[in-house]
């Protein structure tokens, strides 16, 4: 699932960032999103989600939330 698609307040764990923009991909590694980091989706927005990732908060739009594939934290 996507993060468009997770439930608030909940951590899960990145399992793929799905996109062909090498800038995009980029971006989301500069906040410390990459596979196997743990992100808490705070909150869903209209226009997309805020995000806590490692000690930040992030709100990032629909397009960027649609490309982090996330799996539940056990």
């Amino acid at each position: 699932m996507n993060l468009l698609e997770a439930e608030e307040g909940k951590t899960y764990i990145v399992s793929e960032i799905n996109t062909n923009d090498d800038e995009m991909t980029a971006f989301l590694f500069r906040l410390g999103c990459y596979e196997g980091e743990p992100v808490t989706l705070i909150s869903k927005k209209r226009k997309g989600c805020v995000v806590a990732i490692k000690d930040g908060r992030y709100s990032l739009d629909k397009q960027l939330a649609s490309a982090v594939l996330v799996e539940a934290n056990n």
